[in-house]
């Protein structure tokens, strides 16, 4: 079975989930959209992609531009079999009448409510949930590099308690409009939204969080304590029980990677699109196991670690491998993530 997929919003995440689903052999990119022409827009055109104009966009403004479009988001959705909105954050609401309408399976992302789905998704978390599902969730980037590396821990050692802060970066590269900002700023909503977040994946976890903003666009950090139910023999069991999970890289001293600068330019040297690292990144010597108390610093590439997951949360709503481990490596395969 292939299934035909539409990408209806083709900014930061939407670009990159059309290139990932491009590359699948189970799944044909129908086409994406945009409100209005801009070099995104023209790009996705160079690649061969389909466009179609989303919400009030005018098909006289793409034509002033010399962008060639398909016609319109409802036109896309009849020739797909599943949509993912990739549109700015709480469009998606407004958007699910178009779904609704088009009788259409959709997935969304994490800036949209968890009730606005049937499933909230994460590959390694949760996968068989979402089997048969019409609307999914991915949820949020921090969110998921938290799902994942609960997938370790609690299949290991168990969870008793986890305490994370989440040290965000204040904008995307090309948000401009959002900064600079000379500060750091507390997020007062204490806890923060993410630990809820993490349990519409482990509904079980009791993980608590905080966050504060700061001045990078780069990447997120995480700061972990958790305290586990059994103790582990060492630091060194913890780093390889991440090594050997997929969507982790694990950076050993020697390598020199003090922090998010080094990360992304590792990211850049890999020659791979976009100079994405969709992997959770961990560092060696910032694991650290006393007993049952254990502590790790995490990095989240924010623009892309939701990517691979968008793939898997349409391999599961239509039964597409028989289990998460068979279509982590499908995608991860094809979109070249890997030790």
């Amino acid at each position: 079975m292939t299934v035909r997929v539409a990408v209806n919003g083709y900014g930061t995440i939407g670009k990159r989930v059309a290139d990932a689903v491009a590359a699948q052999q189970d799944m044909v990119l129908v086409g994406v959209s945009k409100t209005r022409p801009n070099y995104e827009a023209d790009r996705a055109v160079a690649k061969g992609y389909k466009l179609f104009i989303a919400g009030e966009g005018k098909k006289s403004e793409f034509d002033a531009a010399g962008i060639a479009t398909a016609g319109t988001v409802p036109e896309m959705l009849q020739q797909a079999d599943v949509v993912v909105d990739a549109a700015p954050e709480k469009i998606g609401r407004e958007n699910l009448k178009l779904y609704d309408a088009a009788n259409i399976r959709a997935i969304f992302q994490g800036g949209e409510k968890a009730a606005i789905a049937e499933a909230s998704f994460n590959a390694l978390g949760n996968y068989p949930r979402s089997k048969g599902k019409r609307r999914v969730r991915v949820v949020s980037c921090n969110t998921t590099g938290l799902s994942r590396a609960a997938s370790v821990l609690t299949s290991r050692w168990g969870v008793e308690s986890w305490e994370a802060t989440i040290v965000r970066r204040a904008a995307d590269p090309a948000e401009s409009g959002r900064g600079p900002i000379n500060g750091i700023m507390p997020t007062f909503t204490l806890p923060s939204h993410h630990g809820p977040d993490v349990q519409t994946i482990f509904p079980d976890l009791s993980i608590a969080t905080t966050a504060v903003v700061v001045p990078t666009t780069l990447m997120h950090v995480h700061v972990n304590h958790v305290r586990l139910k059994t103790a582990p023999p060492g630091a060194q069991a913890v780093v390889e029980a991440f090594r050997e999970t997929p969507r982790f890289h694990v950076f050993s001293a020697w390598e020199h990677v003090d922090g998010t600068p080094q990360v992304m330019e590792f990211a850049k040297d890999r020659a791979r699109g976009g100079s994405d690292m969709m992997e959770g990144v961990l560092w060696e010597n910032g694991i650290r196991v006393d007993g049952r108390e254990l502590y790790f610093f995490q990095a989240i590439h924010q623009e892309s670690i939701v990517v691979p997951e968008n793939v898997d949360a349409i391999r599961a709503m239509f039964d597409l491998a028989p289990d998460a481990r068979t279509s982590i490596a499908i995608t991860d395969r094809a979109l070249g993530i890997g030790h």
